[in-house]
């Protein structure tokens, strides 16, 4: 291959490369890869395509399973279904773009019926019999008169039409191309691989050979990356698209916008971005010096795909934010992570060039508390306040700690009270999902309707096991451990605190995670390493799906499901609420609290406190709106509101862990000594609810057997006492029955 004097040099029509990139490219394109034409088998797992389901043929498949030639035969024969096609048709109509007219005699090319233009006409004109009768019947004047003209390209066993020097099928592919120079159109046919169509090989003669160069490149580097296929007739479009447009480099204008044609649009800006990769380097040498870093040039894969530093105008400033951000990705800090913390230097930046402070020894105390009013003017009350207040903060501690720059004074530094104040109590809560809501997303019949079994079983581990949907789009492969009792565990690395915690599960979900690993290992039988690879772009499956693959499929299953709120307004989930849900569930059925911060795997008990808070919170509602009576049946009133309302609730709950009685609750203090000697019935500082009903009818009979058995026996002291308690039943009965439906239910459910 030609390629222009000198690394850079342009050639008359051609786009200037960038500095060395025609010499790189001269280094690393390979030699399979720098043919004029590039041929590729049906097995290539990027370029390559299954084979013609037609038995025999060999060719590759289109999207229907067909060759390009059965694919057109198929048509041709009325589109049968596929499976009597490939069953009943011969491996030779491989060739039928090739074959001459059934016609004894005719060698033209075929248009209908294997059939020429003439005979099929006469056929049509006939009404359509059956072929092979019409055949037999053909009058001796529509057979051929003498031998057409031999096809101009050369091999080619059908005659040229009559009103040119090319057979059908090459006429027509002829004008496909613009109508090239015919010297020039037989050239190309030349060179091509014998038995493999030209609409399966990429024909890159013709072009520029910088932009060859380039295009190789691309070629073999998507081939290298092994995500998505790509067909040999695409990329012989997005040829004849730039051979068209006389282009002279990829890199050129025109080409990295809506000018370029959709279909060649997805190609073109790989190969643009490949090669932008090349040309400018990779690697911390290379783009460090850079105001925008790209990630994947660094190694780094994430929701981020870079990190400005554009908007730092002072150059001193701007080499402090560079600094910490490469120490913070080469400690594992997020992409996304880091971008946060530039856009609140980007900020402070903007905020010292306004008040033309020129050097960090001029950013003291009295210039930060200027900065921190002037962020709360713009941001108080939002969260975007604490989080610009916390990067300033963490940035100014990390440059001292490391020592990057001495000239920041020594009361340059933020204290605890400099940040906004904690949101107000309870805000913090855990968000979790309304049962009336999880009751619909489990519901059996409505998780058999996700459309992938994969994105169902994340929703299964969400919900029962409480991951975060990083750790379980994560999950390796064999991720399911037993026990010596052999109880299933599911093994997870919690992306959040960087560490492998196990959960339980039961066998059930066992059991999906098994029919999920049968799936995986029948599309990728060479094995991947997690359990949930990503569904698309993904040949060899060593990529992992991502979150937003399975957000976008959960929010389209929540509308196919119609799920909704108790409001009957469609609801929208996050992943992540049911992390909070299984926490929720967990504390409000009185798992130990330290039980279900081993099961999230949290750092610390407040982080579960959360949960402890929101199922106090609940039980607390539902006892302030229930009914409670006395032991005289008179209801006993507590204020809700207030320092008051406070300290019942905590003595509500601490009578309730010591002197739980069987049909109510004693609000005697407990350290005090009951004076009452009899049933706390008779004692005032007895209360009980609606859900106790059954024992106070229960206790009522018997006390009225025991009133007649003391009356029998003349026992009046004991039958006295008895009826002062008989009557307290009643009155509490009365009560309590007197309870509204609504009330009666809260308080069934309060206490």
């Amino acid at each position: 291959m030609s390629v222009p004097e000198g690394p850079d040099a342009a050639v008359p029509g051609e786009d200037r490369l960038p500095a060395g990139l025609l010499e790189k490219l001269m280094a690393v394109v390979r030699p399979e890869f720098r043919a004029d034409v590039l041929a590729f088998d049906a097995a290539d797992p990027v370029f390559g395509s299954p084979a013609c389901v037609v038995g025999g043929c060999g060719r590759p498949a289109s999207s229907r399973g067909l060759c390009v030639g059965h694919e057109g035969r198929w048509r041709s024969c009325g589109r049968p279904p596929l499976e009597e096609f490939a069953a009943t048709t011969a491996a030779e109509f491989a060739q039928s773009v090739l074959l001459h007219c059934r016609v004894p005699g005719c060698g033209y090319g075929v248009a209908a019926m294997n059939l020429c233009n003439r005979h099929a006409r006469h056929w049509i004109k006939a009404a359509r019999p059956g072929i092979n009768g019409w055949l037999d019947a053909l009058p001796a004047g529509l057979a051929a008169a003498g031998r057409g003209r031999e096809c101009a390209v050369p091999g080619c066993p059908v005659w040229a039409q009559p009103e040119g020097t090319l057979c059908r099928v090459h006429q027509r592919a002829w004008i496909r191309h613009g109508r090239p120079g015919m010297d020039e159109w037989l050239a190309r046919s030349e060179g091509l691989r014998p038995g493999l169509p030209a609409h399966e090989q990429i024909d890159l003669r013709g072009l520029p050979p910088a932009l060859k160069l380039e295009l190789q490149y691309a070629l073999q580097h998507r081939r290298d990356d092994q995500t998505v296929r790509v067909r040999p007739r695409e990329v012989r479009g997005a040829v004849g698209f730039l051979r068209k447009l006389k282009a002279g480099s990829v890199l050129g204008p025109g080409l990295d916008g809506t000018a370029v044609p959709a279909a060649h649009r997805g190609l073109l800006r790989y190969a643009r971005r490949v090669l932008e990769d090349l040309a400018e380097g990779a690697g911390w040498d290379a783009e460090y010096p850079r105001d925008t870093w790209k990630l994947r040039r660094l190694g780094i894969s994430g929701k981020c795909a870079t990190v400005r530093f554009g908007d730092i105008p002072q150059p001193w400033l701007k080499d402090l934010a560079k600094r910490w951000a490469r120490w913070q990705l080469s400690t594992g800090v997020p992409g996304e992570r880091a971008q946060t913390g530039i856009r609140a230097v980007a900020r402070l930046a903007g905020f010292l060039s306004a008040r033309d402070v020129t050097a960090l020894a001029q950013v003291d105390r009295t210039l930060l508390e200027r900065y921190l009013a002037d962020l709360h003017r713009e941001f108080a009350g939002r969260d975007i306040h604490g989080k610009h207040t916390g990067q300033l903060a963490a940035f100014l501690a990390d440059t001292r700690r490391h020592g990057w720059d001495a000239a920041l004074p020594p009361d340059a530094v933020l204290y605890p009270e400099d940040f906004p104040a904690a949101p107000p109590a309870g805000s913090a809560l855990p968000r979790h999902v309304a049962e009336h809501v999880m009751q619909q997303v489990e519901d059996e019949a409505r998780l058999a309707r996700w459309d992938n079994p994969a994105y169902r079983l994340i929703t299964l581990i969400l919900v029962q096991c409480g991951l975060r949907i990083s750790s379980a789009l994560t999950l390796a492969f064999d991720c399911v451990t037993r026990d010596s009792q052999n109880a299933p565990y599911l093994r997870y690395y919690n992306t959040k605190m960087n560490r492998e915690a196990l959960v339980p599960i039961d066998e059930e979900l066992a059991g999906s995670i098994r029919g999920q690993q049968e799936r995986v290992t029948s599309r990728w039988p060479a094995g991947t390493p997690a359990l949930f690879p990503r569904p698309l772009r993904n040949i060899t499956g060593q990529h992992t799906m991502t979150s937003g693959t399975y957000r976008d499929a959960l929010y389209r299953w929540l509308e196919r499901c119609d799920i909704r709120d108790e409001h009957g307004q469609p609801v929208h989930l996050t992943p992540h609420q049911w992390r909070h849900t299984l926490g929720t569930r967990l504390i409000n059925r009185d798992v130990p609290q330290h039980v279900v911060q081993k099961i999230l795997d949290h750092d610390s008990p407040q982080m579960t406190a959360h949960y402890a808070k929101l199922s106090d919170k609940t039980v607390r509602e539902h006892w302030e709106r229930a009914r409670k009576v006395g032991a005289s049946g008179q209801p006993v009133q507590i204020s809700p509101d207030g320092p008051l309302g406070d300290a019942a609730w905590t003595g509500q709950q601490l009578s309730r862990a010591t002197q739980s009685l069987p049909n109510g609750y004693c609000q005697l203090p407990v350290v005090k000594t009951c004076p009452h000697a009899n049933s706390c019935l008779t004692c005032p500082m007895f209360a009980t609810t609606a859900e106790f009903l059954p024992q106070h009818h229960a206790q009522r009979q018997a006390t009225l057997q025991i009133i007649a058995a003391a009356d029998a026996a003349g026992h009046a002291r004991l039958a006295e006492m008895n009826r002062q308690v008989a009557g307290n039943l009643d009155k509490i009965i009365t009560a309590l029955e007197g309870e509204e439906p609504d009330d009666k239910g809260a308080a069934a459910g309060a206490l």
